[in-house]
């Protein structure tokens, strides 16, 4: 059936080769050195994102042509129209992830590809290029980094003694204010690239996470990484962090699973 859609391992594996071996031709020859402009949303794109942008979409067609395309340099009104193909499967990609620091010689980036079918996330690319990280999953089937299965550890530290990645710029007034004055954890981050964000986390690399509003393209892949390694996500509304849509999602996450409530419920007062 169609909403049975899934990669094989083999096939994920395939996918990784495309994905890194697309990032280092495209992305690092023009890193620090290519010409940045400004969206109308007043983010940063460079020719960078559209180089690896046309090229994954050429290299997919050839090995998955079944499947719909969309990326997040593609117009409002083609991103809505490619939503329709999500029962039968549909590439979501961010050729670029991290722009901002890619254009400013920042060396934290990435390249993130989520296969979505029926509203969630099958399986997932994040690739790292300066450190040669890649970060994979399959849906029901487990996460990876570099070949390494990934798997969450019972956490022995409490929220006040944990590291938080938090974006404060897309928090409600009232709540970055609350942050700020009296921080649960012991010290916070925001690293400038949110796929990064969400494999950091499923590596084990900071303890919770907080984001105010993250577009389709930004958690799909990494999304299914933290699930499939173990973690937790949901909304700050108390939903699930789900595909289905274009609408930006707020993300509460932990790879623990009492850091996770304990974070939510300290949240959930200041809200």
């Amino acid at each position: 059936m169609k909403n049975e859609i899934n990669l094989t391992l083999s096939e994920l594996a395939q996918l990784r080769d495309i994905v890194s071996r697309a990032a280092r031709e495209e992305l690092l020859p023009r890193f620090t050195v290519c010409l940045r402009h400004e969206k109308a949303d007043g983010s940063t794109v460079t020719e960078a994102d559209f180089a690896l942008q046309h090229r994954l979409q050429h290299e997919l067609a050839q090995h998955w042509p079944g499947y719909a395309f969309l990326s997040e340099e593609m117009t409002a009104q083609q991103q809505q129209q490619l939503m329709q193909h999500a029962e039968t499967g549909l590439w979501c990609l961010d050729p670029l992830d991290g722009t901002t620091n890619f254009a400013a010689g920042i060396p934290f980036f990435a390249v993130s590809l989520a296969l979505l079918v029926a509203g969630e996330a099958r399986a997932a690319i994040v690739y790292d290029p300066i450190r040669d990280e890649i970060f994979s999953a399959c849906k029901g089937q487990g996460a990876w980094l570099n070949g390494e299965r990934l798997s969450a550890r019972p956490e022995q530290r409490s929220l006040r003694q944990c590291v938080a990645v938090v974006d404060f710029k897309r928090l409600s007034a009232p709540l970055a204010a609350s942050l700020g004055r009296q921080p649960p954890y012991l010290s916070q981050r925001n690293f400038g690239s949110v796929v990064l964000e969400w494999c950091w986390l499923a590596a084990g690399r900071f303890h919770v996470y907080l984001h105010g509003g993250q577009k389709l393209w930004d958690y799909a892949a990494g999304s299914l990484i933290l699930s499939e390694t173990g973690g937790f996500a949901l909304t700050l509304k108390g939903a699930p962090v789900g595909c289905a849509d274009l609408q930006p999602s707020s993300v509460v996450a932990a790879l623990d699973e009492r850091l996770f409530q304990e974070w939510k419920e300290w949240l959930a007062g200041e809200c």
